[in-house]
């Protein structure tokens, strides 16, 4: 197999840019979290490097993942976690920090509660997903830095205090950003690689394209390394990336139509039935802008009229629907987080051959077809 090999590569002692996104999911059980250890192992022994989706794991799941992993794979890895720069103490003060009242968080769960029941959707089994609190990612934390992961990488914002612990640990960070201006912010905070991910990507998202994006913080960080994310599921994604001066590929939703992604089965045939235009932006599954497929829930919500309730409040009402949805086999009313890219993938397939094929197409497209194009 040929082979593309960047500064990061050496950085990262990785043979391939291609990155899985830390993808979790709060649609129910651990089983579920679709960046988990079969999936980030299999980037890895690929040549890749993989990132487990924290968020939604308690502490002692969050470590049994790591410890899986590292049974899967002998190569470097990361975890991926939330820390919104708004993060409340805990959370039971989050209404009270975010300003939001006690009325109307009720009448959201109202809303949820009565949904459920004219569903016939009943109440789930198990722990709730746990959701971003200070004192919770402190304690996720800690098991991270307890067992000396490769990297960690982080959404919607990174916290001060986090940045001299990975320093000790000798961890690298990685921050995702969606425009110029937070790049230039978490840089400046000591970030070691910056992931700039544009409006096509799945999960929380920002409002800048992909093709826009990345040549600006290229320009606006350099000399750090920047993965390009959004909307790249192939070859050609890949190659482009690297033209507007990316250092690798940071790839979510490709992966998710594969067997080693831990998702529910209708989440993967929805992305095979969906076309580019079946994702939509929206608050109701996080409080936080985020992409996923269109589904009977959203609509449901946007009729109702009820605001949605700022992270981490909303993801809290909504957990009990959502989980309640997949243990009453009701499918048809939540989608999954998914990209704009869905609309390419036709078949599930096995991860190593996705990052082969990428590779393989990047390179007949660098070294022998874009040459050709060269007019003297």
């Amino acid at each position: 197999m040929p082979k593309i090999h960047t500064k990061i590569c050496d950085m990262l002692n990785i043979d391939l840019p291609i990155f899985l996104a830390g993808m979790g999911s709060p649609l129910a059980e651990r089983e579920f979290n679709a960046s988990g250890p079969k999936l980030v192992a299999a980037v890895c022994n690929a040549g890749g490097m993989g990132f487990i989706g924290g968020a939604p794991l308690y502490p002692d799941e969050l470590r049994e993942q790591i410890r899986e992993a590292k049974k899967l794979t002998d190569k470097p890895f990361g975890v991926d976690l939330l820390m919104p720069m708004n993060l409340p103490p805990t959370l039971s003060e989050a209404a009270e920090v975010l300003g939001v009242s006690k009325e109307t968080v009720q009448k959201a769960q109202e809303f949820v509660d009565k949904l459920m029941k004219d569903l016939n959707i009943q109440e789930p089994t198990g722990r709730p997903r746990p959701f971003p609190a200070e004192d919770f990612v402190k304690s996720q934390l800690d098991v991270v830095f307890e067992e000396r992961v490769s990297a960690l990488a982080t959404g919607l914002g990174i916290q001060s205090w986090v940045v001299s612990e990975l320093q000790k640990c000798n961890m690298k960070l990685f921050c995702l950003v969606g425009n110029v201006k937070t790049a230039r912010r978490v840089a400046s905070m000591g970030a070691d690689v910056i992931v700039a991910t544009g409006y096509e990507s799945g999960g929380h998202t920002g409002r800048v394209g992909t093709m826009a994006l990345i040549p600006q913080v290229v320009d606006a960080v350099s000399p750090l390394p920047l993965i390009a994310g959004g909307g790249i599921g192939d070859g050609r994604g890949f190659a482009a990336a690297l033209a507007l001066g990316a250092q690798g590929i940071w790839c979510g939703s490709r992966f998710l139509a594969t067997y080693e992604a831990s998702i529910p089965d209708f989440v993967k045939e929805n992305i095979l039935n969906a076309s580019e235009e079946d994702t939509v932006i929206q608050k109701v599954f996080t409080g936080k802008t985020a992409r996923i497929i269109n589904c009977k829930l959203v609509e449901m919500w946007q009729e109702s009229g009820i605001s949605t309730l700022p992270m981490p409040l909303q993801g809290m009402v909504i957990n009990k629907f959502l989980r309640g949805s997949i243990q009453s086999d009701k499918h048809e009313y939540i989608g999954g987080f998914a990209g704009q890219i869905i609309g390419m993938i036709k078949q599930i397939e096995k991860a190593e051959d996705v990052v082969y094929k990428m590779v393989e197409q990047a390179t007949r497209i660098l070294r022998d077809e874009l040459p050709s194009l060269i007019i003297s």
